[in-house]
């Protein structure tokens, strides 16, 4: 009971608490913002409202895989420690693209409680898989996030260096929770259920890009 109640709180505090980061939001200083037109800032809110959703689901895989983890037959602690460690530092990238958000005058997704929900049911079944699983989920997702962020800095306003300074942090990030994932006994997924990933991350981005 404990833990679903911790799971609550996660959530909650997800969703309509003000995320605080732990590290210094990224910055280009020596490159500042040119003033951006209203398409340019248009543009910025909308890519930077469909990462903000990607940190929410970031929150939600990582909350349902440890929980799934704490709660299986074999409880493994050390797995979900890690897990809900990744997690922590995923908080500074929901910081951060927060802020971006309101500095840009633009709104969060609509849809985040279903997103979060969404998330979560996804990483509770993918750590219900074993350990081995549960960490290829992991690293299977941070690449397909790696990805999305590089395609994100080919496609933001060259004028936006705050923007593109955030997303390049959160890009390396990704790359090295994959590769701690893989280092903690991930296995490759099957290519189908890549696919179903991509599928699933497709519509979510599309959708968030606009609501």
């Amino acid at each position: 009971m404990d833990h679903l109640i911790a799971a609550a709180d996660d959530a909650l505090r997800t969703l309509f608490a003000q995320p605080r980061a732990t590290r210094v939001c990224p910055t280009l200083p020596e490159t500042p913002d040119h003033p951006l037109s209203s398409e340019d800032k248009a543009l910025s809110g909308a890519l930077m409202r469909v990462n903000h959703v990607g940190e929410v689901c970031a929150q939600a895989l990582y909350a349902g895989q440890a929980l799934a983890a704490r709660q299986s037959p074999q409880p493994d602690l050390a797995l979900a420690r890690h897990l809900e460690a990744a997690g922590r530092e995923e908080t500074d990238h929901l910081a951060w693209t927060r802020q971006r958000l309101n500095d840009l005058g633009a709104r969060p997704s609509l849809l985040n409680p279903l997103w979060y929900a969404g998330a979560f049911g996804l990483g509770w079944v993918a750590g219900r898989m074993g350990k081995a699983a549960s960490l290829g989920f992991v690293i299977e997702t941070e690449r397909q996030v790696e990805a999305h962020l590089d395609g994100h800095l080919d496609r933001l306003p060259a004028g936006d260096q705050a923007s593109r300074a955030i997303v390049a942090q959160m890009k390396d990030d990704e790359a090295r929770h994959a590769r701690e994932a893989q280092r903690a006994g991930g296995a490759e997924l099957p290519a189908p259920v890549k696919g179903l990933m991509r599928a699933a991350a497709k519509v979510m981005t599309t959708v968030a890009h606009r609501i």
